[in-house]
């Protein structure tokens, strides 16, 4: 925002890419896109892209499955975001946080994780505090294990199965 204020609407993990804007044919983005998590992360030059999205071989084919999954994982986000509560959405992105990174331990800040869920970091103690007490989670000095996947994904709302759902019937 133009007061330097952020919010995610998507998350992408080693299933996908966040060059989708030159996959789509444009030169530019107002979005912003960085490795929150840390982990390998691999780049190719944008000509070398777009030579292989002209060949319409099969990264083409798996960038338009891959796309979908994407637009399904925003609109929910969006959807969540306007009618669920705060621990639901808790729980959600921190269980999508964890299938992206494929680890059930993960580097995570109070800060970024406020900017997931738009709030302040004082609501994310709070939320992350009742996530832990109910032996979900563990959470200390920005690394969050996750325990208890099943209770977590209980603990969620339907967003969470909406969007794996769809992954992995587009990407598996």
């Amino acid at each position: 925002m133009e007061d330097g204020r952020i919010a995610e609407v998507g998350t992408i993990g080693n299933e996908g890419m966040a060059g989708l804007p030159v996959f789509l044919g444009a030169e530019t983005t107002p979005t912003l896109a960085f490795q929150q998590v840390p982990g390998e992360a691999l780049r190719m030059r944008v000509d070398a892209f777009r030579e292989e999205v002209r060949n319409d071989g099969a990264l083409t084919r798996v960038l338009h499955r891959y796309t979908q999954a994407l637009l399904t994982q925003v609109a929910q986000a969006a959807a969540c975001n306007r009618l669920h509560s705060i621990g639901q959405r808790c729980a959600c992105w921190l269980l999508m946080t964890q299938d992206r990174v494929g680890t059930d331990e993960f580097e995570l800040t109070h800060e970024f994780l406020g900017q997931m869920l738009g709030v302040r970091r004082a609501t994310v103690t709070e939320v992350a505090g009742t996530l832990q007490e109910a032996g979900l989670i563990t959470y200390s000095r920005g690394k969050i294990t996750v325990l208890d996947c099943q209770g977590l994904e209980a603990a969620s709302c339907e967003c969470y199965q909406v969007i794996r759902e769809e992954f992995n019937r587009l990407l598996r």
